[in-house]
Parts: C-alpha cells; structure tokens; sequence
C-alpha cells in the first residue's frame, strides 16, 4: 500500500511538472538565468557566480533544489525530466507487451518447430546484458536513424530508448509466460474449446490469455522499473534522450561532471530516480504476493542474468 501512494505521488508530481513551472517557479526547463538574481533570505543572490557555481537549494518556490551550471532551474528539469523517462518507460512497456505476448502465446500453444524458432530468438536476446544490447542498438540507430516496414525513426529521436528497450526486454517477458502457456494448453477447459470447435487465435485469445492477466500485472511494474533504469543509463552514456532535453539519466551525467562543486545537481536526479524504481519495484512485489505468491515471476528483471 505504501508503495502504491509513493509511486502515485511520483507520478503526480512528474506529470504536474509544467503546472508547477509556470506558476510557481516562473521558468521552463531549458530557460537560463546564468545572470539573474533571486532572493534568498531577503538578501540578492546571483543564480550563478562570477566563478561559474550554481546556487544551491533555496527551499523556497523559486531555485527550491538549486540551479545548474546554466542557471536553469532544477527543481523544474527534476519534474520534466521524471515525466520524459516514465513517459519512455510506459511506451516502451507497451511495445514489450505488444511483442512478448503473442510470442508467448504462440510458443507455448503451437510448440514443435514455431516454439523452437521463437525461442531460440528469445534466448538469443536474453544472453546479452540488458545495457550493451541496449547501447549497441540505441548508437547504431543513432549514427543514421533507422526504417522498420512503414515507420522511420530519425537519428536523435525519442522512439530511440522506446523502441531499443521495448525489445530489449521482450525475452523477459516472453519466457515465464510460454511456460505458463504450455501448461494451460494441456488443462481440460483448453480441450473443451478444441472440442467445440474453436480456432487456434480465438481460443488463444478468449481462453488463454485471460490466465496470463495475472502475471502481466505482477511483470509490467517490474519492467517499468526495468525500463526506466535502462532510459537512465542510455541517456547517462550519451545514446537515451538527447541533451539538453531533460530525463533522469541527462541530468545525472551533467550532476556527475559538476558534482565536486554543486553535488545537488547529482543527488537531486539520483535520488528521484531510486524513489521511482523502489516504488515500482514494491508495487509489483505486492502484487505477485496477493495475485500469485507460489511464483518466483520476475526473478530475472529483479536480479538480472
């Protein structure tokens, strides 16, 4: 339950970032103020100084965790930069889901040569680490864009860590739901279907899949989590969400290169991004506790390979 409030506050708040912005701190995320004053105290406070150190936390409505090395706000890029990685982390879920699920499905009902291909190209994924799969693919991609089908993404752009973690993370969602659909397929209502005369995608859908619902919900959170971590650490190595553009992992390589000065400016974004997957990461556990509590669902996202 305590987990539940805490993820939704973060969210909340992620998600109020231009509301707070413009009406209480008076500025935008990629706004500088390298030579504005702010008064702290009651006394004028430069936002940067002569020697280049940003102010630190005022705790009031304006500069409330301090200033980078810009002048810009962090308290605002804190919010906006929450609100791009759960923003990338949810859409790069949904792909997940989008491919993991009907790979599953398929592996675990058809079995034979269809579920020796698919999981031959899980197991392929699965055996690199989640980052340096993530890092080869989101720089190559990077260096020209990329064309799947009919969708192009372009060299720079957000679609980048969706589409690069979504896959990424495909086998580990993919995996334990096959073993669970090679278990359902030989349970007795699965035979009543067949003997009804239901068709393969019809019984997969309307029989199967509804058995799955609970460990979607026990696995989605962790992957959340899983891909907000990853956003991080692509943006932190230079191949996530482009700088100056706020996320997590932007703000804490700008916090990491001027940490010996202003170390809010890492603190700040690295603790928020621990409160985000601690709060994910109790969320799902509480629900593997009350929906399945006899299985170890996620053990992989959680301690990884």
């Amino acid at each position: 339950m305590a987990f539940g409030v805490l993820l939704v506050l973060l969210l909340a708040a992620f998600f109020a970032a231009p509301l707070y912005a413009s009406e209480v701190a008076g500025t935008t995320p990629s706004e500088n103020h390298v030579t504005d004053q702010v008064t702290v105290d009651g006394k004028q406070v430069d936002v940067v100084s002569l020697d280049g150190i940003p102010i630190g936390p005022t705790w009031e409505q304006k500069y409330f965790l301090g200033a980078d090395e810009n002048g810009r706000d962090l308290m605002v890029r804190l919010l906006y930069g929450g609100r791009t990685s759960v923003l990338i982390g949810v859409e790069a879920v949904a792909l997940t889901l989008l491919l993991g699920v009907p790979l599953a499905l398929a592996a675990g009902f058809f079995r034979g040569r269809t579920d020796s291909v698919i999981s031959r190209l899980l197991d392929f994924v699965w055996s690199f680490p989640a980052l340096l799969l993530g890092f080869l693919f989101a720089s190559a991609i990077n260096l020209h864009g990329a064309r799947i089908g009919p969708f192009t993404i372009e060299a720079g752009s957000k679609l980048i860590p969706v589409a690069v973690i979504g896959i990424v993370y495909v086998p580990y969602l993919a995996r334990p739901l096959r073993g669970q659909v090679l278990t359902l397929r030989e349970q007795r209502f699965v035979e009543a279907a067949r003997a009804s005369g239901m068709g393969h995608a019809r019984l997969m859908l309307s029989e199967l899949l509804p058995h799955l619902w609970p460990s979607l919900l026990v696995l989605g959170p962790l992957l959340f989590a899983n891909a907000v971590v990853l956003e991080s650490a692509l943006s932190f190595l230079g191949a996530g969400v482009p700088s100056p553009e706020p996320s997590f992992g932007v703000l804490i390589r700008a916090g990491l290169d001027n940490v010996v000065v202003s170390p809010h400016l890492l603190l700040a974004p690295s603790v928020a991004l621990v409160l985000v997957v601690l709060a994910l990461s109790g969320f799902a556990d509480g629900l593997r506790r009350g929906l399945a509590p006899h299985e170890e669902l996620g053990s992989e996202l959680v301690h990884g390979q």
